[in-house]
């Protein structure tokens, strides 16, 4: 004790080192414990390691996942439905069950080679699928086709038992005349304009357009789905071989982000998921990534147009404004991209997107067309159920419904913006029509647009998720409003509807001027019949679905494929050349779908993922 208090004096520890050298080396192996330990989590290929340290995740196969990507909590598990259907053999193919596969944990991640562009169409074949992430080529991600085919209700092909034996001669004939329709305008397109965006059929030749920034084969993948559920296997082939050697990406053109989204990737998406072709999600996800930088703006609300060669956002200038329908129509495909890539920055674009909305205020609960990706404000009082606005209120009913009824926010988006629309816009003629207004700073626009027909099946699809008290009064309205739909078309000289139609000055439901009275092969009007039907069975809306058939037949084909027309009220109108391509993707389908037994619609957590009715067509900014 007393030479420890004598001055100067300094124990040696037990190993001959000296407090300060205790204290340098301690410093150096703790840094050194510390580097060691963290590299396990930093170093590539490294899961092994980390599950030593890990507890294991574990996540649901298929899509509940959606549920939590989208900002909500997933519902409580349920009891897989009884006998889930096998999954289906894409069309000309083999059983994919009867081809090996490795094996891996449900719904877990797997870490494998990179995929290069060259491997795409090789590595596309199997169901256990892996996607890059931007930015990390050695992380790939898993995403187990089978386990979500395997939660299906009912098998995607074919009829459903229930229906199988009624007596439907008749309409498995009309059936088989709109299947006949659907290979004529493949045909024609194939002969004629092969990977060109769209066909002009009276000059045959193909059209490429400006809207898709080099983009090519518009026609080829809005057609996948409709082909495989028709079970047009050899023209499913056709396409699908096309889109692995043909469809490029290293585009360099401006494109549309709304257009590129709902036809290519919304065609892809509905692709794999009816198939489970790697194919189709690879290029989904990398086309996915080229339009991110129209997100970078102010306040995340994108821009209209993207620039693929530098990766800007078009439209620069602060006095631009977003569309809304073209920004609140991404929802349901970003989603899925974040589902089957593992990237959260899919779902985090358009989170922001909703939660920019929530917060800025509403004139009346309306949701004006207009928005200021600069500012986040609105810029003009324009409401719309049709061009500019429609498909944003689709989305959201759809989203409610994709997510297994988890997402309460997209619930409460369209319940409350349908109360709005009701008070301010709805309105009944003289005559007894029931339309939608359109809505400029508190003055009403009497006339109705072809896009704001799918209102009548959007809101048959939303009555029963209503409050229980207006489920009924929805399912009124919404047959309502299909009626006066079809009385735009049963007023014309075509039995077709014009592209808008007035309720003034004694007139209902008729196109006042011969700009607004051209017939572009649009599909919203057979939506609502399709709808209408699946809920109702009333059969006067297969009857009202089938004389659009005949009128198509009768005004639009021609001899090499199906073009629009300029005129409804002339009984020899002059033709339009040109074949849309959501006339293959939806007119033709929803044609079909009125008779046929489908069973996609029927999923066990979500609807298709290109389910939007108003989606694929022009919005008033275009041509």
């Amino acid at each position: 004790m007393l030479m420890r208090k004598v001055p100067g004096f300094v124990p040696a520890s037990p190993w001959g080192l000296r407090l300060p050298q205790k204290f340098l080396f301690l410093l150096f192996l703790s840094g050194l414990v510390t580097l060691c330990f963290g590299a396990l989590f930093l170093l590539p290929h490294s899961s092994r390691l980390k599950r030593l340290f890990l507890a294991p995740r574990t996540q649901q196969p298929g899509l509940e996942v959606v549920a939590e990507i989208a900002g909500h909590a997933p519902a409580r598990e349920q009891e897989p439905p009884p006998n889930p259907a096998p999954a289906a053999p894409a069309p000309g193919e083999d059983d994919p069950s009867s081809r090996a596969s490795p094996r891996r944990r449900k719904g877990g991640l797997r870490r494998t080679r990179p995929t290069g562009p060259r491997e795409e169409a090789t590595a596309a074949r199997g169901n256990s699928i892996p996607a890059s992430r931007p930015g990390d080529e050695g992380v790939s991600f898993r995403f187990d086709f089978n386990a979500f085919r395997s939660r299906l209700r009912h098998p995607v092909l074919g009829m459903r038992a229930d229906e199988s034996q009624e007596p439907q001669s008749r309409v498995r004939a009309q059936r088989e005349k709109v299947k006949e329709m659907m290979q004529f305008a493949w045909q024609s397109y194939k002969r004629y304009a092969m990977g060109k965006n769209e066909l002009r059929p009276l000059t045959k030749d193909g059209y490429e357009g400006n809207m898709f920034g080099g983009l090519s084969g518009a026609t080829v993948i809005d057609s996948l789905d409709t082909l495989y559920l028709m079970e047009l296997k050899e023209e499913f082939q056709e396409a699908k071989a096309w889109v692995e050697e043909s469809f490029h990406l290293n585009v360099s053109g401006e494109a549309s982000l709304f257009e590129v989204n709902i036809r290519y990737i919304g065609g892809l998406l509905s692709a794999f998921y009816l198939t489970g072709e790697e194919v189709f999600r690879i290029k989904a996800i990398r086309l996915g990534e080229k339009l991110l930088p129209a997100f970078n703006t102010p306040t995340g609300i994108p821009k209209g147009v993207v620039s693929f060669k530098s990766g800007s956002w078009g439209w620069a200038t602060a006095g631009s404004s977003s569309i809304l329908a073209e920004f609140g129509s991404l929802h349901l495909e970003f989603l899925h991209l974040t589902e089957l890539s593992g990237n959260q920055v899919f779902a985090e674009k358009v989170r922001n997107i909703r939660k920019v909305l929530r917060k800025i205020e509403k004139p009346f609960g309306l949701y004006p067309n207009f928005l200021s990706p600069v500012s986040g404000n609105w810029v003009q009082h324009h409401v719309s159920v049709g061009g500019l606005g429609d498909s944003f209120y689709e989305y959201l009913i759809k989203s409610w419904l994709m997510s297994g009824k988890t997402d309460m926010e997209a619930k409460n988006m369209y319940y409350e913006a349908l109360e709005a629309i009701e008070t301010y816009l709805l309105n009944v003629s003289p005559g007894g029509l029931t339309y939608i207004a359109e809505w400029r700073g508190g003055i009403l626009d009497h006339k109705m647009g072809h896009l704001a027909c799918f209102s009548g099946g959007m809101i048959a699809l939303g009555a029963e998720d209503a409050k229980e008290e207006k489920r009924a009064h929805y399912r009124e309205l919404a047959a309502q409003i299909t009626k006066t739909c079809h009385e735009s078309y049963a007023r014309s000289d075509t039995k077709l509807g014009p592209e808008a139609f007035w309720f003034n000055s004694g007139r209902e439901a008729i196109a006042t001027q011969l700009s607004e009275s051209y017939y572009i092969l649009r599909p919203e009007v057979v939506e609502s019949y399709m709808y209408l039907w699946r809920q109702t069975h009333n059969p006067i809306y297969r009857e009202w679905g089938w004389e659009v058939v005949l009128a198509l037949e009768k005004y639009c084909r021609t001899e090499a494929g199906f073009s629009g027309i300029q005129d409804v009220y002339s009984s020899t109108p002059s033709h339009d050349n040109k074949q849309q391509s959501f006339f293959l993707a939806e007119t033709l389908k929803r044609a079909l779908a009125g008779g046929e037994i489908s069973s996609f619609w029927q999923l066990n957590s979500i609807p298709r993922i290109k389910i939007s009715t108003t989606q694929d067509r022009p919005r008033g900014k275009r041509n």
